[in-house]
């Protein structure tokens, strides 16, 4: 019997670092092993606690703390599992995983990610093995192409295509570079698997190295990601001692070396060509294409650049042949695809799915709904580049087609749920102001576009919007997305026009009528007290910290909206549900 407790950073920053060195301690003089493992996805739920016999998930404990750390160990030296039995996962939690099909996250929360063996034991560098003794690179390219792996990283370029322009590009000097700068708020996909099952990627980047004829192989990783450093310097160090890394690998004529570059976390470093200049140790600005990495990459070298999740899935690609990858999904989308699904959804963490399932059946019947059982209004898709579909298109196929008809876009797989709550315009700001930072500045109109944008959507949440904004963003939108110089530029405007697109009353109530339609603009909204249900306790009044709040104890209280700094604390300390915006 062994304990494992989930060390991804979701179940570190929730206390399971704590709950580890309790049952160590517990277990320090018995034959019970206390072990590690990575996030399985279920992040509402961490801190996470499987009893496991012969890798199979006996038990599994959530939301775990000391104190109940204290009594799960009773229940395994009891052997009395009803002790623990009021923390055990629930049956519609656990669904969160059974409705999922998983490839790139297969051993994600399964193996202990700092232990080579665990990922041999399962099988491991067995598709390396199979590669490296019995496929020429041609081989490796073909069973790519048949699986229709597409690039996961945001554009869905065909992945052979890549690896066969780089293989046939001249030269000895080759690089393999993996694109793990991943910037876009509300997405870890990235970051779960580095830190989860690091050596599914070192395979999967062997592999392409193969493929292509690279000796060297660079990951660049953002450096606000320290956990999956250390994990991925950790799992490179223990694949070049067992021969997987390095000169000759298993015996045979292929070298490869790895390396690690920790990125300042740039959202312009996401673009390939960007990128590369950082990796070179110039400022992250893109490059004009062509010529294109495959030519000309890293230092003017025949370059491939895929993300972390492009590379998780090659492998399982190799070892289950390509027609396994491509049997799953649609017809122009195959295989799988990870979400990472945050916002207001009562089940928030790691999804991976088959393509060609609905919105619909990842939020509400994997995800649970919404929190509070609110109304759902959006989802954001595809991060800053990406854009807002409202709730009439819920029933919209994932595929990379289907998506791109709402005027979002897959992305990288930032999937962040919106409920009534959620002003559409602050949200298409709050984007924009996460665009108009991390603009590079190469390009006109990227660097003065998204300003302008972002400045006009500031004046229209304020209450200072004016007629005619609506289609000065318009046409600034569609200037920015013919001159932009890069990908990141050109999709930038992409928040702002599916919000007018589809929210266009919301943009319009917030000018015309200088009211938030969603009650989240501070600055378009009124706190009231209802005299009938308002008690006189007191408590908002000493709560406000503008002493805006008057009246006599066991008395109606009222506000002064002028003096109101619209902070929000008093609705959330009357009890009586007395207060409320208007």
């Amino acid at each position: 019997m062994k304990i494992t407790v989930g060390q991804g950073s979701c179940g570190i920053a929730a206390g399971a670092a704590k709950v580890l060195t309790k049952l160590e301690s517990f277990f320090a003089s018995e034959k019970i092993k206390v072990g590690i493992t990575g996030c399985i996805g279920m992040c509402w739920l961490e801190p996470i606690v499987d009893v496991t016999d012969d890798n199979n998930v006996l038990h599994r404990y959530v939301k775990v703390s000391e104190d109940v750390a204290a009594k799960i160990a009773q229940a395994v030296v009891s052997k009395d599992f009803s002790v623990a039995s009021e923390y055990e996962i629930s049956e519609d939690d656990n669904s969160f995983l059974t409705q999922q099909t998983r490839v790139a996250l297969r051993n994600c929360g399964l193996i202990d990610p700092e232990n080579i063996n665990e990922y041999i034991n399962i099988g491991g560098y067995s598709a390396l093995k199979k590669v490296v003794s019995s496929m020429s690179q041609n081989d490796v390219i073909n069973e790519i192409k048949v699986s229709g792996l597409a690039g996961r990283g945001g554009a869905g370029f065909p992945t052979w295509f890549k690896w066969n322009a780089a293989k046939q590009s001249a030269g000895d000097e080759k690089y393999l570079i993996c694109n793990a700068d991943e910037g876009d708020p509300g997405a870890f996909m990235d970051r779960a698997v580095i830190e989860s099952d690091p050596h599914s990627l070192i395979e999967g980047m062997l592999i392409g190295a193969y493929a292509i004829g690279a000796k060297e192989a660079v990951v660049y990783v953002r450096a606000e990601y320290p956990l999956a450093i250390i994990r991925l310097n950790k799992a490179i160090e223990q694949a070049r001692a067992m021969g997987f890394v390095g000169n000759n690998i298993l015996g045979s004529s292929f070298s490869c070396d790895f390396r690690i570059k920790a990125g300042a976390g740039a959202f312009v470093c996401g673009e390939e060509t960007a990128l590369i200049e950082s990796l070179e140790g110039s400022r992250g600005m893109p490059r004009l294409k062509p010529p294109f990495p495959a030519q000309e990459g890293y230092w003017h070298k025949p370059s491939n650049i895929n993300n972390v999740e492009t590379f998780a899935n090659v492998a399982w690609i190799i070892e289950n042949g390509g027609q396994a990858f491509s049997a799953m999904g649609t017809e122009d989308s195959k295989g799988t695809k990870v979400f990472a699904l945050t916002g207001k959804v009562k089940r928030g963490g790691l999804v991976e799915i088959p393509m060609g399932k609905t919105l619909r059946e990842v939020i509400f019947d994997i995800g649970g709904g919404i929190k509070n059982d609110m109304q759902f209004k959006a989802v954001q898709m595809g991060g800053p580049s990406g854009g807002c579909i409202p709730a009439e298109l819920l029933d919209t196929v994932i595929d990379y087609k289907k998506l791109g008809a709402t005027g979002a876009i897959m992305g990288s797989g930032g999937m962040v749920v919106m409920d009534e709550t959620t002003c559409m315009v602050g949200m298409a700001k709050f984007f924009l102001d996460f665009t108009a930072k991390e603009s590079c500045g190469k390009c006109v109109h990227c660097r003065i576009g998204t300003k302008r944008m972002q400045e006009i959507l500031t004046r229209i949440v304020e209450g200072e919007g004016k007629e005619g904004d609506i289609e000065l963003l318009e046409e600034l939108c569609e200037a920015i997305k013919d001159g932009a110089l890069c990908g990141l530029g050109q999709t930038a405007p992409n928040p702002v026009l599916t919000t007018i697109k589809y929210f266009r009353n919301e943009y319009e109530a917030h000018i015309s009528q200088k009211k938030c339609p969603a009650k989240e603009c501070s600055n378009l909204v009124i706190y009231e007290i209802d005299k009938d249900k308002c008690v006189g306790c007191t408590l908002c009044s000493k709560k406000c910290p503008a002493k805006a709040i008057s009246g006599e104890v066991k008395k109606a209280h009222s506000i002064d909206a002028d003096v109101c700094i619209r902070c929000g604390q008093c609705v959330n300390v009357c009890r009586f549900g007395a207060i409320s915006k208007k």
